[in-house]
């Protein structure tokens, strides 16, 4: 298994580990995973020194946090928005399953206290770029939660992307130096697409996941007739957040043509 890609599995427990903090191999700084859960099953989640970000990935739950509850409802992750609900360390959180549900959560640490956001569909950014360039083949609709400049005091960044069939997204080629992890589902299940984490080239399925460490470029292409939806996932560096891509030069000439 690459360093850089893998193809995790749910265990017996129904938890698929995407990656830990700590990693000798290759550290997102990051402790991130996707839970299955039963019609009926309850998870309560709980960090005293971490962030959290709960995202419904699809299914029916209900969230619950200091006193309050809130639902969400998702049968396609290319044609609906995301309910995530973001709290500060310390902060307790039950997720009920109403259907067979899946849920990914995002942890990191964090010392600032800061009130819990509930994000709906309603909430997020839905925005279309590359739209109009090379035949559309740039063309794809990326929904922020948080980052920086709605999130200031969190050190994750938390969005999704749907690459449309046949096209291409995180390009032209750029890169960062905050680490960032793709979590990658397809509606059909021989889907399929590729990734490029610098000078390496990995197949897409549903389920993989990419580990991208910090300057490494990483463009993505899924095949046609198959539409690509990936959670994207940024840790801010001390000092250093996330606020923008570092375009690879070479490829600027891209962006000028239509």
């Amino acid at each position: 298994m690459s360093e850089l890609f893998s193809y995790p599995e749910f265990d017996k427990d129904g938890i698929k580990v995407l990656c830990k903090a700590g990693d000798a191999n290759n550290d997102m700084l990051m402790d991130i995973a996707v839970y299955e859960l039963k019609n009926g099953e309850e998870r309560t989640f709980a960090y005293s020194q971490n962030e959290m970000a709960v995202l419904l990935l699809t299914g029916e739950v209900t969230f619950s946090w200091e006193g309050k509850e809130e639902s969400g409802t998702r049968t396609s992750l290319i044609e609906e928005g995301p309910y995530c609900l973001h709290v500060c360390k310390g902060m307790s959180v039950k997720v009920s399953a109403k259907a067979d549900s899946q849920i990914l959560v995002q942890c990191t640490e964090n010392e600032n206290i800061f009130e819990s956001v509930f994000y709906r569909p309603s909430d997020c950014t839905n925005d279309i770029f590359g739209e109009g360039l090379w035949e559309n083949k740039m063309k794809r609709t990326v929904r922020t939660i948080f980052d920086y400049s709605n999130a200031p005091y969190s050190n994750m960044v938390n969005g999704e992307v749907i690459t449309h069939q046949g096209g291409w997204s995180s390009y032209t080629p750029h890169e960062h130096p905050q680490p960032e992890v793709y979590y990658y589902s397809y509606e059909r299940p021989e889907g399929f697409g590729a990734c490029f984490i610098g000078e390496e080239a990995f197949k897409i399925k549903d389920g993989s996941c990419a580990k991208i460490p910090g300057g490494k470029t990483h463009p993505q292409t899924t095949a046609p007739g198959f539409p690509m939806y990936y959670c994207w996932m940024i840790r801010h560096l001390p000092g250093n957040p996330w606020t923008t891509r570092v375009d690879d030069p070479r490829y600027n000439w891209i962006k000028d043509v239509k």
